[in-house]
């Protein structure tokens, strides 16, 4: 805000404010998403619970054109990113996508040793 050359100083108390404001309306948000799933007998918040929850209440109504451009009926399942391991006979597993790269292990600086 304050790069805006056109806004002035901004109170101290302004990121607080601003900081609680949006964690109320997250709460609100999420708490109806998750009472949604519950009715339906989900353990995961998807786009259409949020959908519901936006569309059930006034108060969400500026959120209505962002929600429109959710697709209906796609309540559970990953979407087209998704990817699923699978474990074959031998134990190890495999992705459903073939040609995926295969995986680094955990990053981080290597030690060094002693003689170096």
């Amino acid at each position: 805000m304050q790069a805006d050359e056109e806004v002035g100083k901004v109170a101290q108390v302004t990121p607080p404010a601003v900081n609680k404001a949006l964690e109320l309306f997250m709460i609100a948000l999420v708490t109806g998403a998750a009472e949604k799933a519950k009715e339906k007998g989900g353990k995961r918040i998807t786009a259409q619970h949020l959908k519901q929850v936006v569309l059930g209440d006034e108060q969400f109504d500026f959120l209505a054109e962002i929600v429109g451009r959710v697709e209906e009926g796609k309540e559970e399942g990953g979407g087209p990113g998704r990817k699923r391991k699978t474990k074959k006979e031998d134990g190890s597993e495999s992705s459903d996508e073939a040609g995926d790269k295969k995986k680094k292990g955990k990053g981080g600086r290597k030690k060094k040793n002693a003689d170096e």
